[in-house]
């Protein structure tokens, strides 16, 4: 009895539904053909096809933060090439010329006075120069005068010796060494961003792949309802529940449109494109097994990663810096010694020749100077804190290769799960599709079933993304990203 009441008032709904009901077939086969459509638009010849090859190659020559390091690379570059200027000969050239009137007489002065520097290797620094002038006046007559002066400077305490004098050297030497490294990162990191958008497209695209395919197999499932109701097997309202799901599958069609539209933006705009571009990656979602333990991979990573290379690094230059500022707090003691050589030509007094030479020491003391030791407390200081980012720098890495290791084996039990799951719910809904063609089942577990279809479906697909993007990640980690894709830094 109460399934009697229950069936009509189902049946009054219907009735009352009825003209609504009868428009929605064709507006829904309208919506599924627009929705074809625009799949079949999007993967139409006119569209690009970018292989992720190609998206690689394209973003390391466009790429506008690899642009950019190109530039900084011009100046750390030149940074190193002065660098490697100290111990090489420094030539000045300097002159004068000037005239002067007085009460008793009027001159005209000319000078020419080239200089050359020598700094050597242990702080010794050797100064030559030369001077030529010329002084002629209206009454007294013209005078000429050359002259030739050398000095030699030793440093005894401050900016004595090898270590001291090659310190800024060995410490650019050092930077260029990081800086290289830190190009190395920022490549790295550039690349693992293009390879993540292109994989997020494709991702996109795979979407709206299954959204319309699950609206097309709802539609497929109203056509074979009409033709229960004709042949009186099914009741007229069934429809409602398939009209629902319908209307449910349009708004995630309509949600990946929005999805591959941004993901499309996002890949032209990593790659220096024209954002109306179309382009669609072409590359098949395959996914293959990464073997590799945690020994291995951290032995990789200390030996390649660029980041704690350059933490390593920084230990060097502190104990430099230091060097540096312990040499500053010296006293300032110097050998100096020097001869010159002088020649004047009068036009009335004539030609005068003389020659002069010395030899003594140097002293400066610094007394009361707390830059000095705020210098030295600063490198000090420094120092102690690198060892502690180095320390900290080794168990980080550690755990990080260990996080990702177990994730990425954690990512494969879940790709294979979730392949299963995907292989079952197609079966399950199989068997439910034939059981509704017997009139041994209803449209509820047939949209259920689909439900839990759409589910696996994107949970398969979201598994295999994840699990390339974690083995991008870990070649990124590893400090094997650039060497994966067999890209060299030469031309930085």
């Amino acid at each position: 009895m109460t399934k009697l009441v229950v069936a009509t008032s189902a049946a009054c709904c219907v009735l009352i539904l009825s003209k609504q009901l009868a428009a929605a077939p064709a507006r829904v086969e309208a919506s599924v053909l627009h929705h074809s459509e625009l799949r079949s638009d999007l993967l139409s010849q006119h569209v690009i096809d970018l292989s992720l090859a190609e998206a690689v190659s394209l973003g390391l020559r466009r790429n506008y933060n690899i642009r950019s390091l190109k530039l900084q690379r011009l100046r750390e570059k030149f940074d190193l090439l002065v660098a490697d200027d100290l111990f090489n000969p420094k030539l000045k050239l300097s002159g004068t010329h000037r005239l002067s009137k007085g009460n008793a007489d009027s001159s005209r002065t000319t000078g020419i006075a080239p200089s050359v520097s020598l700094l050597g290797e242990y702080g010794t620094n050797i100064d030559l120069s030369w001077n030529q002038q010329l002084n002629a006046t209206k009454n007294s007559g013209d005078l000429s005068s050359n002259g030739l002066g050398l000095t030699v400077t030793q440093p005894l305490l401050r900016g004595a010796g090898q270590d001291v004098t090659t310190a800024p050297l060995r410490l650019a030497k050092l930077t260029e060494q990081v800086n290289q490294l830190n190009l190395k990162t920022s490549v790295s990191q550039t690349l693992y961003e293009i390879i993540a958008a292109y994989r997020t497209l494709m991702k996109s695209q795979n979407q709206m792949a299954l959204a319309t395919d699950a609206l097309e197999r709802t539609v497929s499932l109203l056509k074979v309802n009409k033709l229960l109701i004709t042949a009186g097997r099914v009741a007229e309202f069934d429809v409602v529940q398939i009209e629902a799901d319908i209307a449910t599958q349009e708004l995630a069609v309509e949600e990946a449109k929005n999805q591959l539209e941004a993901s499309r933006l996002m890949m032209l705009k990593l790659l220096a494109l024209d954002l109306a571009t179309p382009v669609r990656a072409s590359d098949a979602l395959q996914v293959t097994r990464l073997d590799i333990d945690q020994a291995t991979a951290l032995k990789v990573a200390q030996a390649k990663q660029p980041q704690y290379l350059a933490t390593m690094l920084q230990s060097e230059q502190t104990a430099i810096n230091l060097l540096l500022a312990q040499d500053r707090a010296r006293w300032d003691l110097s050998l100096v010694a020097g001869v010159t050589q002088q020649r004047d030509q009068h036009s009335i007094n004539g030609a005068n020749r003389a020659w002069d030479s010395y030899t003594g020491l140097k002293l400066e003391i610094p007394i009361g100077d707390l830059g000095i030791r705020q210098g030295k407390v600063n490198a000090q200081t420094m120092v102690e804190q690198q060892k502690l980012l180095q320390e900290e720098a080794r168990i980080d890495l550690k755990r990080q290769i260990t996080d990702a290791v177990r994730g990425l084996n954690t990512l494969w039990r879940q790709l294979e799960i979730s392949q299963r799951i995907i292989e079952l719910s197609r079966r399950k809904l199989s068997i439910e599709n034939d059981k509704l063609n017997a009139g041994r089942s209803s449209n509820f577990q047939i949209i259920s079933y689909e439900a839990d279809l759409r589910a696996a479906e994107d949970a398969n697909l979201n598994a295999k993304i994840s699990y390339l993007d974690a083995r991008a990640q870990l070649d990124l980690l590893l400090g094997v990203m650039l060497e994966s894709w067999e890209i060299s830094l030469e031309g930085f």
